[in-house]
């Protein structure tokens, strides 16, 4: 849900004073908890350690992210794989391809 116009977007003012007066080659990775920050122009090119509930992911914030929250860009959820007798099928084949080519290397 986005946020009401009149409030504008939330900021973490501790995030904000983190990086007061900084240039983002000395201020190194910036830690924070505050995932529902709103990237904003001044924190363009720092570095942030984003929680996402086991540890601190680093974020570098660009041009293209202002506007956008922190926690964005740390995923919570580790994708390991889709299941079933597709994917299990799929990884035989991609199994026999590389040591099909690992023979042709070998005999080249």
């Amino acid at each position: 849900m986005s946020r009401s116009v009149y409030k504008g977007p939330f900021v973490d003012e501790r995030l904000l004073k983190k990086i007061d007066g900084k240039k983002p080659a000395e201020a190194g990775v910036i830690k924070t908890w505050s995932r529902d920050a709103v990237i904003s122009p001044e924190m363009v090119g720092f570095t942030f350690g984003v929680h996402n509930g086991r540890e601190h992911l680093s974020v570098q914030c660009t041009e293209e992210m202002v506007g956008h929250r922190l926690g964005e860009f740390a995923p919570t959820k580790k994708f390991y794989r889709h299941g079933g007798k597709m994917q299990k099928e799929l990884d035989q084949k991609k199994k026999e391809a590389e040591i099909a080519a690992a023979k042709a290397a070998k005999a080249a």
